[in-house]
């Protein structure tokens, strides 16, 4: 476990909880003809996760005194969104992974096609829950959110990003492997762009200025970096069952990755610098940021 401070520990626990709560009202029930695909999509983001793009969603909103009520619904959204995305990631045509958070993937519970499906539908839910009026009164706010999880997930988000993954695995079975400055573009879109869009998302809904979400989205760039890297030191030193899934598969594939580029220290260090520069961004915030800065070192000592 990572060394989480006590009052981060206990903002993930509430907010996780609520978060989980939210999604269980917001999925369709299983009904008809249709029930497998209801518990397809409920399979998929129920009961497990860290929950942390949630936990920045709301966390951020916290900060301009949005009601929970309004920012469940968007971290739900995320997360459904979040979730579609390691269904279709997993399956064997990406990255062929039959584990993910401690029990079997969606597509080897279910089967490829209900994979598919069912993160189509996630998709698309993800938008109608944060176009709906409960998510916000004002449809000007509606509409900033939806743009942003479009951009933040689409060609030149996280789609993007799995686009240039799939091509560096040819590139380095060509003997190319990816240099910093393009592993470092990939993971900015294909984990980060959602980062980014999960702290701003709280921005948005409290009506923030152009400057509190420039640093909100500057802060959560820095954390979506660290949060990669460390990904990379655990895929080195974690095992399957801290981490829920296979490890290895990256360097066994020849993938460049941060740790292969800098070492085990090397990314230690650039990790920590990258959470230092985190956490000065959100200095205008005061001590009502404490849980974001917080979260920035829990994302480089998880264990999982």
């Amino acid at each position: 476990m990572a060394r989480q401070s006590p009052d981060l520990a206990a903002a993930m626990r509430e907010i996780g909880a609520a978060t989980e709560a939210a999604l269980d009202r917001l999925l369709p029930r299983p009904e008809g003809a249709i029930a497998r695909l209801d518990e397809a999509m409920r399979y998929a983001c129920l009961g497990g996760g860290k929950r942390l793009r949630a936990v920045l969603c709301v966390a951020s909103a916290d900060l301009f005194g949005v009601p929970r009520t309004q920012s469940l619904r968007a971290a739900a959204a995320i997360e459904m969104l979040h979730a579609y995305s390691l269904a279709h990631d997993d399956l064997p045509c990406m990255d062929d992974d039959d584990m993910r958070r401690g029990r079997p993937s969606l597509h080897r519970a279910f089967d490829e096609a209900m994979a598919v499906l069912a993160g189509d539908a996630l998709q698309t839910q993800a938008f109608a829950v944060l176009a709906d009026a409960e998510t916000h009164a004002e449809a000007e706010v509606r509409l900033a959110l939806v743009a942003g999880l479009a951009q933040a997930s689409g060609a030149r988000g996280m789609v993007g990003g799995q686009v240039i993954d799939i091509a560096a695995e040819q590139r380095s079975a060509a003997g190319q492997p990816l240099d910093m400055a393009e592993i470092s573009h990939l993971q900015a879109l294909k984990t980060g762009a959602l980062i980014r869009f999960s702290a701003e998302a709280g921005a948005i809904l409290g009506r923030a200025g152009s400057a509190e979400r420039s640093a909100l989205r500057d802060y959560a760039a820095d954390l979506g970096l660290a949060f990669q890297i460390a990904d990379d030191i655990l895929d080195r030193e974690g095992s399957a069952e801290e981490l829920g899934k296979a490890v290895g598969k990256d360097a066994a594939a020849g993938k460049a990755t941060f740790v292969g580029l800098l070492g085990l220290e090397g990314a230690r260090a650039r990790a920590a610098e990258l959470t230092s520069s985190a956490q000065a961004r959100l200095a205008s915030f005061g001590p009502a940021a404490g849980i974001l800065q917080a979260l920035a070192e829990f994302v480089i000592t998880r264990r999982s």
